[in-house]
């Protein structure tokens, strides 16, 4: 009787059934999302093991323990140092914390990096189309600088910057 009366006289009654498959719509996109999200996910991480193993590899051919490649902060201080950089240039990120200077800091730290990059295929004795794929596609030019069989040239002290 009672499930009758609420049924027969509730305002919901007619639309009940539209909403549910609204919803139903909704969290079909949500879980669609949230699973290309995931292979996305899944993807980068691939990518960033392939490129710490490839940086492994090239610490170990110029010399250095091959764990400093896991290290933030500390495996950009020793890229710089195989580039023939000055390791201190990492403090440079700490420039991004200032508001305002933060965007001039950001431009110099781009043209370090491509400045690092290009000095990098110079000490492995690499033309100008491997500087242009390390920039691209850096996870697969750091696993042939470190599986090829190219040999780390290096520089002299008076290169560093």
């Amino acid at each position: 009787m009672y499930s009758s009366y609420y049924y027969d006289y509730s305002p919901y009654a007619d639309s009940f059934s539209s909403s549910a498959v609204a919803t139903d719509g909704i969290e079909a996109l949500v879980v669609a999302f949230l699973g290309i999200l995931g292979i996305i996910v899944a993807i980068m991480i691939v990518l960033l093991v392939l490129q710490i193993i490839g940086m492994w590899k090239v610490f170990t051919k110029a010399g250095e323990k091959g764990w400093k490649a896991i290290i933030p902060f500390y495996n950009m201080a020793i890229l710089y140092k195989i580039s023939g950089m000055s390791p201190y240039l990492v403090f440079v990120y700490l420039g991004l914390l200032i508001p305002i200077v933060n965007f001039f800091v950001a431009t110099a730290i781009g043209i370090i990096s491509l400045y690092q990059v290009i000095n990098l295929s110079k000490g492995f004795n690499k033309s100008t189309g491997f500087t242009v794929a390390i920039i691209v596609v850096p996870f697969i030019a750091y696993l042939m600088l470190g599986f090829g069989d190219s040999k780390y040239i290096g520089f002299d002290n008076n290169n560093e910057v």
